[in-house]
């Protein structure tokens, strides 16, 4: 923390909006205060929902029966949305949030995002709704199209469960299942769905109270004794020690046991910006800047290592093969990972089969402290007192903005604020900003589905919104408009966020691989514009944003008013709202990834 943080200002809470009058005294059961109760029961605070006929009995429960308290509705205009804001509250919290998805059309507009949680590891409580599957008491042609044999289906191959309950108490116990497997480790998405013929169906009784906790076990995914000895062994005795810190919790304490172990080894550490902050990097032995890629530092360390420790390090293969040139591995590697539990046949998000000499299959913020012990470590404070340089930033002069300047005037606004990153784009350099702290960044979409960001960064926010952290997304273009009604969510319920939108006015990722297409096949490299650009006419960025009823600013053109516009916004939302600001940013990648591209593409170097 800084020495004075500045929290943002009271403005209201969600729990201000939408309150319902109360009823004391309820006749009648039904099979969806059932469910309402059990939901009620897993101490989920909020649920996201864009509504719809099929599940009409359980809006009912959660306002009238439930009071919209404990959960509290959050409305969407996207169903996608509702999924990608319990996704980002996830990413803060680890823990669960509801969403629900009208009937079969609404989980199609949700798949993207559940994708996105899926191949993020991040928790997310699906609850779905089809018609009558008595279909005597379906109403005609709506509830027919609306209803699906195996609405499960759509989303099997990215959740780790899925169940369509056949009574009311059967419904209660696939609730607090689907919540037990979704915050397991590893974590994921999972789905429930509820036939809207049990929702509306009167009980003959009400059902008797569950402890839903007792259905809940908490789960060990350590390592025993012998195990971690192994480990430590194998790392006591290296010279050149790596570790990859990959996916991790939020959790500081686990934060601190990861610089203890680095500092204990000598290690160098590689971070990744597609997950969250993992490590320090700042500290004297974090290797390069953190990248979607590695960068040329990164995999030097890599490549020198005489051992490999990863933390359940994302595309491990990959990784291996980039720094050893296509070679095996000379360095013995570890990997401490539950990924491969995950694995499925329909998509390859298990990236690279990688080399491994030893496998512990745990959860590594589970065996830090162990690990620390079987070394002999005692834990320090993980307080970094030796630290690297502040980023070297480009000046903000007058002229075209590129993203360092972007950078640069946000470091100099957001000096006395804890900085909360919940989303960056693919042209941010690591070398911009040093994470210091689990809640500095919160990592990328997951799954590489565009237009989450937005609906990730409202569910980030409402997340860190009591936390004194300033949350602030920085993304395309392209993500935002896509996701942009998501802001509404964010405004409506009084979210506090700053959203920077770096836009370089085109799918620009694609015209980096229309440009190398033609260079391969020997065609016009000035035609990779075509299908790509949104610029006649120009869209209003802020104009989209205030529609929204967030404040907008821009477009920004000149680097030497990043600053002034920037404390606009954030004055803004210091006091409670949403603001957004178009910042026209120069097309380009950080220079490892575009190595990388170029690799990958076959051209010569």
């Amino acid at each position: 923390m800084k020495d004075q943080p500045t929290g943002l200002q009271a403005h209201g809470s969600p729990s201000d909006v939408e309150q319902p009058v109360l009823q004391e005294r309820f006749d009648a059961i039904f099979g969806s205060d059932v469910m309402a109760d059990a939901i009620r029961d897993l101490d989920i605070r909020y649920v996201a929902l864009n509504p719809g006929a099929s599940y009409r009995g359980l809006h009912d429960s959660l306002v009238n029966y439930l009071g919209n308290k404990g959960p509290q509705m959050l409305l969407c205009l996207h169903e996608e949305h509702a999924v990608a804001i319990a996704h980002g509250w996830a990413k803060v919290t680890g823990k669960a949030m509801a969403a629900i998805a009208h009937s079969n059309v609404g989980l199609m507009h949700a798949t993207m995002a559940i994708f996105n949680a899926w191949c993020d590891r991040m928790p997310v409580v699906v609850l779905g709704a089809t018609g009558p599957v008595d279909a005597s008491k379906r109403r005609p042609w709506i509830e027919w199209i609306h209803t699906s044999r195996d609405q499960g289906a759509l989303v099997r191959d990215y959740t780790k469960w899925d169940d369509q309950p056949g009574s009311a108490l059967a419904s209660r116990e696939a609730i607090f299942r689907a919540d037990w497997i979704a915050n397991t480790a590893p974590k994921g998405p999972v789905y429930v769905n509820l036939d809207a013929g049990l929702q509306e169906a009167e009980l003959s009784a009400p059902s008797a109270e569950t402890p839903g906790a007792r259905f809940r076990p908490p789960v060990s995914a350590g390592a025993n004794e012998a195990q971690l000895a192994e480990v430590a062994n194998i790392l006591s005795g290296a010279k050149n020690p790596v570790i990859l810190a990959g996916r991790a919790s939020r959790d500081p304490q686990a934060w601190a046991q990861r610089v203890t172990l680095a500092e204990a080894l000598g290690a160098r550490v590689v971070t990744d910006l597609k997950i969250g902050a993992s490590f320090p990097t700042d500290h004297p032995l974090h290797a390069g800047a953190p990248g979607i890629y590695a960068v040329p530092e990164a995999r030097a360390a890599i490549a020198a290592a005489d051992v490999i420790l990863s933390l359940d390090w994302v595309d491990l293969g990959g990784t291996l093969d980039a720094a050893f040139q296509g070679s095996a591995p000379t360095a013995k590697v570890i990997q401490i990972s539950q990924d491969h539990m995950m694995h499925r046949g329909w998509n390859m998000d298990y990236q690279a089969l990688p080399a491994i000499d030893l496998m512990l299959s745990a959860d590594p913020d589970q065996i830090l402290g162990g690990l620390c012990k079987a070394l002999g470590v005692t834990q320090t404070s993980g307080i970094v007192t030796e630290t690297k340089p502040s980023p070297d930033y480009p000046a903000l002069v007058a002229g075209p903005i590129i993203m360092g300047q972007l950078a640069h005037a946000l470091a100099e606004v957001t000096a006395r604020h804890d900085v909360s990153f919940v989303h960056l784009p693919l042209g941010w350099d690591g070398a911009f900003w040093h994470f210091r702290h689990p809640l500095d960044f919160l990592g990328s979409d997951g799954g590489g589905g565009i237009g989450g960001g937005p609906g990730i960064a409202v569910g980030a926010a409402l997340a860190l919104k009591d936390m004194d952290r300033l949350p602030v997304c920085v993304g395309g273009d392209g993500d935002f408009l896509m996701g942009v009604t998501a802001i509404w969510t964010a405004v409506h319920y009084r979210i506090p966020l700053l959203y920077i939108v770096g836009n370089n006015q085109s799918f620009f990722n694609d015209e980096v691989h229309q440009e190398r297409v033609a260079r391969m096949r020997g065609r016009p490299v000035e035609n990779k514009w075509i299908g790509m650009r949104m610029d006649d006419p120009e869209i209003s960025i802020a104009g989209i944003a205030e529609a929204q009823g967030a404040a907008g600013f821009g477009p920004v053109k000149s680097a030497d008013q990043l600053v002034e516009v920037f404390a606009k916004a954030l004055a803004h939302v210091e006091a409670g709202g949403v603001a957004v600001v178009d910042v026209r940013v120069e097309p380009g990648y950080t220079p490892a990834m575009t190595a990388s591209l170029n690799r990958h593409a076959g051209e010569k170097k």
